[in-house]
Parts: C-alpha cells; structure tokens; sequence
C-alpha cells in the first residue's frame, strides 16, 4: 500500500442514516499504532458520545466510530458513512503527515498532500477535527476542502 494515495479497491455497503433521518454523521476515526505512546482514545469518544447524548437537539446527530484505523480503512469509513463531521484522534508526526498502520502492523504515515487529496474527493465534509500532536501542517492543507471555515468569509 503506497501511503502516498489512499484509495483503492473500495466498497460502499453501508446505508446512510443520515439521509433517512437528516442527522448530521460525525466520524470518529481512531489510531493508536503499535509502538506509539498509549493515547486514551476510549475517553475521548465516550466523553463525546455522552455530551451528545445529554444535548439538546442530540437527534440531529448520529455518531459512527472506526477503531484501530489504517491507510484504506481513512477512505472507506468516509464512503460509507459520507460524514459531515470528521473527528480524528491519533498522532501526528509534523510535515511528515498522520501515523498509522499498514495492513502489516508496521507505521505508515499519511502525508499532508495524500490526506489533502484524500478531502478534496468528499465536499460534503463541514467540520474536521485533528486531535493529534503536530497536525498544524495537515490542518492548514485541508482547511481549504472544507465548507464550513471561520474568519472573514
């Protein structure tokens, strides 16, 4: 797998709910590579799985989580659930991009331009949320593939 592109041979055989019910899906995708510093990623989703639950208006989203994602599993949750929201939580080796696992269990990183392509493919995406260390270059490449942006727009 060339970490350089993600894609490949992919199926879309999830149902989107949110279509049926109009809820917004947000996307929680999980890495904690093996060899990488423990990250407590199972507090983090409950803590917002249970603010959602305790929000008004928590029927206006739907919550989906991938664990343990690798390079391809990035690109096929996104197709298969068409999120509007994508939360990632894992670790972030600066320019160098996001680390993850090949399908080997060995590191793999996602460079920023490969993660920017990667989000240029899926416009519906209003909010990304990089909960990793050093994402700022990651951040800064794909802002511009996002519909919803703050500042002076």
């Amino acid at each position: 797998m060339n970490a350089d592109v993600i894609g490949g041979n992919i199926n879309n055989n999830i149902q989107e709910q949110s279509t049926k019910t109009g809820a917004k899906t947000i996307l929680i995708l999980a890495a904690n590579p093996k060899g990488t510093s423990n990250l407590r990623l199972d507090e983090e989703v409950r803590e917002i799985d249970l603010g959602l639950q305790r929000a008004l208006k928590r029927e206006l989203f739907n919550l989906e989580q991938r664990w343990a994602v690798r390079v391809q599993d990035v690109y096929q949750a996104l197709l298969d659930y068409k999120p509007q929201i994508v939360h990632f939580s894992g670790h972030g080796a600066g320019d160098d991009g996001l680390v993850l696992e090949d399908e080997t269990g060995n590191h793999k990183l996602v460079n920023t331009e490969a993660l920017a392509n990667l989000f240029k493919l899926f416009s519906d995406i209003e909010c990304i949320i990089l909960n990793a260390c050093y994402s700022e270059a990651q951040a800064i490449a794909i802002v511009e593939y996002v519909q919803a942006r703050g500042g002076d727009e």
